[in-house]
């Protein structure tokens, strides 16, 4: 009897495996010195785009304003479980966070009002749970968005924002093995952090109400060879009341296909990753939506999203402990699908645009954009010394000259605008 229940015990503990967590995390130190006055996030250290010429009554460019900024507020704290087994099926999950929020804007300074001021706290980064077998994986949480999840070579705290999709959003996926080394996923995906733009400023209230997002692509590796491809779909729902607070019924439907490739074959990495995105600024690429129309109700309004190229690339050489790596990028705004609603003219002609939608992390004005980025790292063991020089140009288009609706587009006065970036980086990885 005790020998039958001993096996009994053996088998539901092999059936059973106790899960090992690994504590994981690093203590990061940016510093970083900027031309001119620049559009940023967390202290000014998450870089997007530099500012567009503004001329006080002195004919000076007031946003020609060199300035420095440091800190330590990216440092992060995760922690990993693994090895937990049940019935053929392998179970794992991971909690992350970094120190972020409660960075306060100083109202008073009428030129940047920049968010550097203040104590910040720690915010939730990921958190999910997986659940794998020889063919098929889920995964269910707060995890990287599948356009965002590859990513350049770079230590920048933006990884290569905003030519590159960026986000971490509330997910359900599923992966499933069709042919060895071919895979495809599937994903359905909400908003939390990054969300998309519309009349009550970005919110997630969008998707909300009546709205969703999917995410379908194929996976292809073989040795040192990686491929994915695959096509994003969201739909939003930007107003449900119009000002009178009449029902109205609309909606904002776009895609996004992308393609993502990498070879990395011993001290060699390439990268590289092209979208072309309907809006998308809920990825914090540079994009929204407009009004193009009205429906036959005579209060739902008709939506038309702009339409942009987003590519990066990235080379990294390993020579012994030093890292050396290049980054380049270029993003098009082709304007948007359809012809927009002016304020005070009709379709056709230049003028204001009747309700324009667009990121909170660039410029409606924003025609094209380009960035060069050489950096070299050296590893101390755990400890990385790293120095990068990052050039950020900008095709801006004259807004005093109004939008050209046809194309919903700001295509008069373009001139460029170039940002100089020297930042270095003390990491320790633990």
């Amino acid at each position: 009897m005790c020998a039958a229940l001993s096996l009994l015990s053996a088998s539901l503990y092999a059936e059973d495996s106790a899960p090992k967590l690994k504590v994981y995390g690093f203590i990061r130190n940016y510093y970083a010195f900027d031309s001119r006055e620049s559009l940023a996030g967390t202290e000014d250290l998450f870089y997007y785009v530099p500012k567009d010429i503004s001329l006080n009554d002195e004919n000076v460019d007031i946003n020609a304003n060199p300035n420095f900024k440091f800190a330590a507020l990216t440092s992060r704290l995760g922690v990993d479980v693994k090895g937990y087994e049940y019935k053929g099926w392998d179970f794992a999950a991971k909690i992350e966070a970094d120190f972020y929020n409660g960075l306060s804007k100083t109202e008073d300074d009428k030129l940047t009002k920049s968010s550097l001021t203040g104590t910040a706290n720690l915010r939730l980064r990921q958190a999910y749970v997986t659940m794998s077998n020889y063919r098929w994986t889920f995964k269910a949480g707060q995890a990287w968005h599948p356009l965002a999840a590859d990513m350049p070579h770079i230590f920048s705290l933006n990884t290569g924002a905003p030519f590159g999709p960026f986000s971490r959003t509330p997910l359900v996926s599923a992966e499933a093995v069709i042919y060895p080394g071919l895979s495809i996923t599937a994903a359905a995906i909400w908003q939390q952090q990054y969300t998309s733009a519309g009349p009550y400023g970005a919110s997630a209230n969008y998707i909300r109400n009546g709205g969703g997002e999917l995410y379908l692509g194929l996976n292809y590796k073989k040795g040192a060879f990686l491929a994915r491809a695959g096509i994003n779909a969201l739909s939003i729902t930007p107003r449900t009341v119009n000002d009178k607070k009449l029902k109205v019924v609309e909606r904002s439907l776009t895609f996004i296909p992308f393609f993502y490739a990498q070879y990395e074959d011993g001290p060699v990495a390439f990268r590289f990753k092209t979208v072309l995105a309907q809006g998308g600024e809920h990825l914090n690429l540079n994009g929204g939506y407009a009004i193009s129309g009205m429906q036959n109700d005579s209060r739902s309004y008709v939506y038309t999203p702009t339409l942009n190229s987003s590519s990066w690339a990235s080379f990294k050489y390993k020579a012994g402990n030093l890292d050396l790596i290049l980054f380049g990028g270029y993003v098009k705004n082709f304007g948007t699908i359809d012809p927009l609603l002016g304020k005070n003219t009709v379709i056709g002609g230049y003028g204001e645009p009747m309700g324009f939608y667009f990121s909170k992390n660039s410029y409606d004005n924003l025609n094209s954009m380009w960035r060069i980025t050489p950096e070299a790292v050296y590893n101390f063991g755990r400890l990385a010394l790293g120095m990068e020089y990052e050039c950020t140009s900008v095709q801006y288009g004259d807004k005093s000259q109004g939008m050209n609706l046809d194309k919903g587009l700001y295509d008069k006065g373009l001139h460029w605008v170039t940002n100089h970036r020297v930042q270095g980086i003390v990491k320790f990885t633990f």
